[in-house]
């Protein structure tokens, strides 16, 4: 956990002025010892860790401390800059879900001012690149309307490993997001925090710096805070122990923070308002190049990541025309990231990105021939509960082969176009499906999931639902239809199927416009549809007619079957095996809760002839 003390560096001379620390500071700035070594994120942990000091103070029991190394260590658990950048995101987002503890909806709140007094739910969030006034060097801006925090708030945050976070409905929980994110964009953060607690009004600034930590030799995770009370027409310092604590800490946050003046600093209040949080993040990395990660240049209205649009320039003009999908755009655009990063579309919340409003872009109504799946998860939480999976065509299809699921974890996109068949499979290309998988837990970077067994029976699913669809609906596009599937159609009805290479109207296919399937047993659907039972498909009635395409049919043997209905049988063979697996262990596990039991009943009968025995002996010698 970060260590809060009063006085850091044990400061002795404590300028008179604000002016006096400015003059000093601009000298210190001036200076190239200020920078780290190397202003390369995945390079700037590789440094000695110096002799440390474990005396402890008189009356102070020995504690764990976090080595500032541990910072950067624990950033880099984020892989790239916009899973950094979504963190910070979350944290505005979740102050909009503590509107729910009043009963509002998450997604149509009133902002009334009764609500507002509660909750103080953000509505929008800014971010921006901004220039230090200091020395004119870029940095990341994020700014938001929500409650703010007071001081107790603010060390909370800067803590490690502490979350505020008690609801099921919040997107953060683990209370290492703000030091993971903001240590990943940049070696150095400052926060400004504005709230209203009590019918007290405060103004808090704390200081996070990994240069500050590195250059002073420090040995344990040290964070300046000061804190202002502004409840009526001035601020005034609220001091805990000493002012000469307070000024020691103002001291250090004005000689590594890019503002040289106690005058600079409360001069970033004015644009937060009565209540809310700014973050700016500076000293930002560099890449392998020496040159910022984030591109601001390019496009004045988005973020980019310089590496992977580099990447994406040199590809042929034919890959080129397919990575202009928003599955592509998301890996160099934060914009387009931005666009689909939540499942549902707020209605009185805002991401504001470089001065305009980033438009929610939903998945699953840009697909074509919809059709929603569902799936119920053998978890312990969601026994009654179906995950509603929307699976269908890109509008691109066939000409692109974008395919995958994009599974969300509490409104939160965690995996984008995830790829459950292997990339030399041809089948299921254009495939797009979109599910918000509550009932499985994500990684600390929310980049991806735990792997676990419910994980895996999750992939299984999606697999087998890409490949039911793509049975069925792959004539849409003007790939043949599935040989398996046409000749159980023909079994099932008298009515001949065309001849190949006619074509028929697709409108005519008796299909229905947004049909339920349930994979879970119950039998759903719509006249012509498969209808799941017991996870074995079948056909209630086939469609009258398909148009022929591309796709050829491979046979093996007689011809009767095909390399994609061995396949398909294959699947369901191993997920039903897997199903006796685990009742063979809940029965095991069953006979081994019976064993003891007859252990525990046999020891009780010992027991009690033990005791018969003894009565009866003592009965006979009386």
């Amino acid at each position: 956990m970060a260590r809060f003390v009063e006085n850091p560096l044990n400061f002795v001379d404590i300028p008179d002025s604000d002016d006096e620390i400015e003059v000093q500071n601009s000298a210190t700035m001036e200076s190239d010892d200020r920078r780290l070594e190397t202003r390369s994120f995945w390079k700037a942990g590789a440094f000695e860790i110096g002799p440390t000091k474990w005396d402890p103070s008189q009356g102070e029991l020995e504690h764990a401390r976090v080595h500032p190394k541990f910072l950067h260590s624990n950033a880099t658990s984020h892989k790239w800059a916009f899973g950094a950048i979504a963190e910070l995101l979350d944290n505005a987002v979740d102050e909009l879900l503590t509107l729910l503890h009043v009963g509002l909806s998450l997604y149509d709140v009133v902002v009334v001012d009764t609500v507002y007094q509660i909750n103080n739910g953000a509505t929008f969030v800014k971010v921006d690149r901004i220039y230090c006034k200091r020395d004119n060097s870029p940095a990341l801006l994020f700014l938001d309307d929500g409650g703010g925090m007071d001081p107790e708030g603010i060390r909370k945050c800067m803590s490690l490993g502490y979350s505020t976070k008690k609801t099921n409905n919040t997107i953060g929980q683990y209370g290492n997001g703000f030091k993971t994110s903001t240590m990943r964009l940049g070696a150095d953060v400052i926060v400004f925090s504005c709230a209203s607690r009590n019918g007290r009004a405060t103004r808090s600034i704390g200081l996070l710096s990994y240069t500050f930590l590195r250059k002073t030799g420090q040995d344990d995770v040290i964070v300046p805070m000061i804190d202002f009370d502004a409840s009526k027409h001035w601020a005034e310092p609220i001091v805990y122990t000493s002012l000469d604590d307070w000024s020691a800490n103002l001291k250090t946050i004005l000689e590594w923070s890019p503002f040289a003046s106690k005058d600079d600093l409360m001069q970033q209040f004015e644009d937060i308002g009565s209540h809310g949080t700014k973050i700016i993040i500076y000293n930002l990395w560099l890449n392998d190049e020496g040159i910022y990660e984030l591109n601001c240049d390019e496009d004045d209205e988005d973020m980019k990541l310089r590496d992977e649009a580099a990447r994406l320039s040199k590809v042929s003009k034919k890959a080129a025309e397919t990575q202009t999908h928003i599955s592509y755009r998301i890996l160099h655009s934060l914009r387009a990231y931005a666009s689909i990063l939540y499942l549902r579309k707020f209605k009185k919340f805002k991401i504001i990105l470089r001065g305009k409003v980033v438009e929610q872009y939903s998945i699953a109504d840009d697909l074509k021939h919809r059709e929603v799946v569902t799936y119920r998860p053998q978890a312990a939480t969601m026994k009654e509960a179906g995950v509603e999976t929307t699976l269908g065509f890109i509008k691109e299809a066939p000409a692109l082969g974008v395919t995958g699921f994009n599974v969300y974890h509490k409104n939160r996109l965690i995996r984008p176009y995830w790829k459950v068949t292997g990339d030399g499979n041809s089948k299921g290309y254009g495939i797009v499906g979109v599910l918000e998988a509550n009932f499985i837990e994500p990684a600390h970077d929310k980049q991806d999931f735990e792997r676990s067994s419910l994980f895996s029976r999750l992939e299984m699913k999606l697999k087998q639902m890409q490949m039911e669809y793509w049975k069925h609906h792959c004539h849409l596009i003007g790939h043949r239809p599935d040989p398996g599937l046409v000749r159980k159609m023909q079994k099932a009805s008298t009515m001949p199927l065309h001849a190949e290479g006619e074509r028929v109207n697709q409108t005519s296919a008796g299909i229905a416009a947004n049909p339920r399937l349930d994979y879970s047993g119950s039998q759903v659907g719509s006249h012509g549809r498969t209808i799941y039972d017991n996870d074995t498909p079948t056909i209630r009635q086939a469609p009258p007619g398909f148009e022929t395409g591309f796709d050829q049919e491979v046979e093996y043997g007689d011809g009767s079957r095909d390399i994609d209905q061995i396949c398909d049988e294959n699947i369901q063979l191993f997920m039903r095996c897997e199903e006796y697996m685990q009742k063979e262990n809940e029965l095991k596990t069953t006979v081994e809760d019976l064993e003891k039991q007859v252990a525990e009943t046999k020891r009780k009968c010992a027991e009690l002839y033990s005791r018969l025995e003894l009565l009866r002996r003592q009965k006979a010698t009386r």
